[in-house]
Protein backbone atom coordinates (compact mmCIF):
# COMPACT_ATOMS: atom_id res chain seq x y z
CA UNK A 1 0.00 0.00 0.00
CA UNK A 2 1.86 3.59 -1.29
CA UNK A 3 2.06 6.33 1.19
CA UNK A 4 0.22 9.28 0.90
CA UNK A 5 1.41 12.52 0.09
CA UNK A 6 1.57 13.51 3.70
CA UNK A 7 3.24 10.60 4.99
CA UNK A 8 6.11 11.08 2.11
CA UNK A 9 6.48 14.39 2.98
CA UNK A 10 6.59 13.62 6.87
CA UNK A 11 9.26 10.64 6.32
CA UNK A 12 10.93 12.66 3.55
CA UNK A 13 11.05 15.50 6.46
CA UNK A 14 12.54 12.80 9.13
CA UNK A 15 15.24 11.51 7.03
CA UNK A 16 16.89 15.18 6.67
CA UNK A 17 16.52 15.64 10.32
CA UNK A 18 18.43 12.58 10.87
CA UNK A 19 20.82 13.59 8.38
CA UNK A 20 21.16 17.22 10.22
CA UNK A 21 21.68 15.31 13.54
CA UNK A 22 23.63 12.33 12.75
CA UNK A 23 25.25 12.52 9.55
CA UNK A 24 27.70 9.70 9.70
CA UNK A 25 25.10 7.64 11.34
CA UNK A 26 22.75 8.51 8.63
CA UNK A 27 25.23 7.90 5.67
CA UNK A 28 26.19 4.53 6.85
CA UNK A 29 22.16 3.48 6.18
CA UNK A 30 22.01 4.68 2.71
CA UNK A 31 19.84 2.74 0.63
CA UNK A 32 21.70 -0.02 -1.93
CA UNK A 33 19.63 2.11 -4.70
CA UNK A 34 21.59 5.07 -3.71
CA UNK A 35 24.39 3.17 -3.92
CA UNK A 36 24.31 1.42 -6.68
CA UNK A 37 22.78 4.94 -8.71
CA UNK A 38 26.95 6.24 -7.68
CA UNK A 39 28.70 3.56 -8.57
CA UNK A 40 26.38 3.12 -12.32
CA UNK A 41 27.21 7.37 -12.51
CA UNK A 42 30.91 6.42 -11.76
CA UNK A 43 31.15 4.00 -14.90
CA UNK A 44 29.33 6.22 -17.31
CA UNK A 45 31.67 8.89 -15.96
CA UNK A 46 34.52 6.79 -17.01
CA UNK A 47 33.40 5.29 -20.19
CA UNK A 48 32.81 9.05 -21.46
CA UNK A 49 36.36 9.25 -19.97
CA UNK A 50 37.65 6.81 -21.91
CA UNK A 51 35.79 7.61 -25.30
CA UNK A 52 37.32 10.98 -24.98
CA UNK A 53 40.60 9.30 -24.54
CA UNK A 54 39.87 7.48 -27.60
CA UNK A 55 38.90 10.76 -29.70
CA UNK A 56 42.32 12.24 -28.49
CA UNK A 57 44.42 9.43 -29.62
CA UNK A 58 42.89 9.44 -32.83
CA UNK A 59 43.31 13.33 -33.21
CA UNK A 60 46.99 12.75 -32.77
CA UNK A 61 47.07 9.71 -35.27
CA UNK A 62 44.90 12.07 -37.69
CA UNK A 63 46.41 15.09 -37.10
CA UNK A 64 42.94 17.42 -36.68
CA UNK A 65 42.94 19.33 -34.18
CA UNK A 66 39.35 19.42 -33.45
CA UNK A 67 38.54 16.21 -32.72
CA UNK A 68 41.36 16.25 -29.97
CA UNK A 69 39.36 19.35 -28.30
CA UNK A 70 35.87 17.10 -28.37
CA UNK A 71 38.11 14.41 -26.98
CA UNK A 72 39.91 16.58 -24.00
CA UNK A 73 36.04 18.08 -23.27
CA UNK A 74 34.61 14.72 -23.23
CA UNK A 75 37.56 13.55 -21.11
CA UNK A 76 37.48 16.55 -18.50
CA UNK A 77 32.85 15.78 -18.46
CA UNK A 78 33.50 12.38 -18.02
CA UNK A 79 35.84 13.12 -15.01
CA UNK A 80 33.52 15.45 -13.66
CA UNK A 81 30.55 13.45 -14.02
CA UNK A 82 32.43 10.48 -12.26
CA UNK A 83 33.59 12.17 -9.10
CA UNK A 84 30.54 14.20 -8.50
CA UNK A 85 27.47 12.50 -7.23
CA UNK A 86 24.22 13.59 -8.30
CA UNK A 87 22.33 16.74 -7.14
CA UNK A 88 19.48 16.34 -4.15
CA UNK A 89 17.58 19.47 -2.76
CA UNK A 90 18.91 20.24 0.43
CA UNK A 91 18.43 19.48 3.88
CA UNK A 92 15.05 21.57 5.18
CA UNK A 93 15.66 21.45 9.19
CA UNK A 94 12.03 20.61 10.90
CA UNK A 95 11.16 19.24 14.20
CA UNK A 96 8.36 16.77 14.74
CA UNK A 97 6.43 17.72 17.96
CA UNK A 98 4.07 15.13 19.91
CA UNK A 99 1.40 15.20 17.52
CA UNK A 100 3.23 14.01 14.58
CA UNK A 101 3.32 17.78 12.98
CA UNK A 102 6.11 18.64 11.52
CA UNK A 103 7.54 22.36 11.72
CA UNK A 104 10.10 23.74 9.04
CA UNK A 105 12.79 25.95 9.51
CA UNK A 106 14.28 28.09 6.87
CA UNK A 107 17.41 29.40 6.26
CA UNK A 108 16.46 32.55 5.50
CA UNK A 109 14.03 33.01 8.54
CA UNK A 110 13.07 36.33 10.68
CA UNK A 111 16.18 36.13 12.91
CA UNK A 112 18.30 35.44 9.35
CA UNK A 113 16.86 38.94 8.09
CA UNK A 114 17.58 40.52 11.53
CA UNK A 115 20.58 39.79 11.18
CA UNK A 116 21.22 41.61 7.77
CA UNK A 117 19.22 44.51 8.56
CA UNK A 118 21.38 45.20 11.58
CA UNK A 119 24.52 44.63 9.27
CA UNK A 120 23.14 47.20 7.16
CA UNK A 121 22.71 49.46 10.42
CA UNK A 122 26.14 49.33 11.08
CA UNK A 123 27.16 49.92 7.43
CA UNK A 124 24.75 53.10 7.51
CA UNK A 125 25.95 54.38 10.47
CA UNK A 126 30.35 54.01 9.73
CA UNK A 127 29.29 56.10 6.70
CA UNK A 128 27.27 58.33 8.01
CA UNK A 129 29.99 59.13 10.51
CA UNK A 130 32.65 59.29 7.40
CA UNK A 131 30.72 61.92 5.91
CA UNK A 132 30.18 64.08 8.92
CA UNK A 133 34.27 63.84 9.89
CA UNK A 134 35.15 64.83 6.75
CA UNK A 135 37.72 64.25 4.05
CA UNK A 136 40.68 63.66 6.51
Amino acid sequence: MPLSEHEQRVLEQMEQALYAEDPRFATSLVGKTEARAKRRRAALGLLIAVGGLGLVLLAVSSQQIWVGGIGFAAMVAGGVWAMTSPRHKGATLGTVDAEGNVTLKTKSGPGNAAKQKGIVDKFEQRWDKRREEGPF
